[in-house]
């Protein structure tokens, strides 16, 4: 896949050579809300992950693209997951590591999936979840036409508290 280029990130796919950056993020636990995930993953695991994936999504059903900086430097990860081409959906994810937060980067690589979405994949819509603690990537979604079609009451545990998981779908337009 050759990757997708914006003002400020590129979009490309993931390299060996991204593996400690992905072992920080998928390891700390602040990140592990948004994954549902309550265990570390292994060095190994890991690099297996990324020796294994064919950055195909329709070989993989899952496409992971790094955010990068034009000065070269990883922002984040964008994902796109349970992918259905029947039904011409898949689900998105975005974490942008806290360093790079608040100067566009998310927004843009936003942007860049989901034209990517619509105009190369042919699909008919992307949605996601968002914990209704996280009122800034609420905001981002929303800022990209996601609307807001359910809510998933005391559906995550987080620490000792309880939180609503907000259904958002971008639907495209013909």
């Amino acid at each position: 896949m050759k990757g997708l280029k914006g003002e400020k990130v590129y979009l490309r796919p993931l390299e060996i050579e991204d593996l400690d950056a992905i072992y920080r993020w998928e390891n700390d636990p602040e990140n592990w809300q948004l994954g549902n995930t309550l265990t570390p993953f292994s060095r190994f695991f890991l690099e297996q992950f990324i020796l294994n994936s064919q950055n195909n999504i329709f070989t993989d059903k899952q496409l992971r693209l790094m955010i990068e900086t034009h000065e070269g430097e990883l922002a984040g990860t964008i994902d796109l997951f349970d992918f259905d081409p029947h039904h011409k959906r898949a689900a998105v994810g975005i974490l942008v590591d806290v360093a790079y937060r608040k100067r566009g980067y998310a927004s843009e690589a936003l942007d860049l999936l989901l034209d990517y979405c619509k105009n190369t994949l042919s699909l008919r819509q992307v949605y996601c979840t968002v914990n209704e603690d996280n009122p800034g990537s609420i905001k981002l979604f929303q800022n990209k036409n996601f609307e807001i079609t359910g809510t998933r009451r005391q559906w995550n545990l987080v620490g000792k508290q309880w939180l609503d998981e907000i259904f958002m779908q971008c639907i495209f337009k013909d």
